[in-house]
């Protein structure tokens, strides 16, 4: 069987985004989800989202704790590790259908900053700007923000399967891109 992967990032604690995504993951049928950090604090440079209430994103995670991929982002601290009954981990290369992708959160490693060991896809968020492009002979994913996108770019997420990576609006489901490796 093909694993299905959604890619998320930056929940920032939105209880009513991370709910949406939730059911969108669902929805699909997906096997894992993968998030890319600042699952929790709104940060400080941040507004505060939607429905904020990081009690409810820990318990609403937890529930899927065998389900969840996640990479730790600059907003992620050790507490947030205490409280999640899965592992936040740093940088790491998961090999899907023969390609390798890097998961990282954006703050270190980057459309700026790509590492040399990048394999074929960088999966990032940070920025909260949505973003499929090809540089430097990687390929650049980002799902932007779930909760508080930028640049006018909408709420996103991307669904995997079969080497087809498939960036959709999170409110209305509408295909905004997609890329076949």
């Amino acid at each position: 069987k093909n694993m299905k992967y959604i890619f998320a990032s930056d929940v920032h604690g939105s209880s009513k985004y991370l709910n949406i995504l939730l059911q969108k993951f669902e929805e699909n049928k997906a096997d894992k989800l993968v998030l890319l950090g600042d699952l929790y604090y709104h940060g400080p440079r941040n507004p505060l989202p939607e429905e904020y209430s990081p009690k409810d994103c820990i318990k609403a995670l937890n529930n899927i704790k065998d389900k969840l991929i996640v990479v730790q982002g600059n907003c992620d601290a050790e507490v947030d590790q205490m409280v999640s009954e899965f592992p936040i981990i740093k940088d790491v290369i998961i090999s899907v259908d023969g390609l390798n992708l890097f998961l990282t959160h954006g703050h270190i490693y980057g459309p700026q900053n790509i590492p040399a060991n990048a394999g074929d896809v960088l999966l990032y968020g940070h920025y909260h700007v949505t973003n499929m492009e090809k540089k430097d002979n990687v390929y650049l994913l980002s799902p932007g923000s779930i909760s508080l996108p930028k640049n006018d770019t909408k709420r996103a997420y991307i669904v995997y399967e079969n080497r087809t990576f498939t960036l959709k609006d999170l409110l209305t489901d509408e295909v905004i891109s997609t890329l076949s490796i």
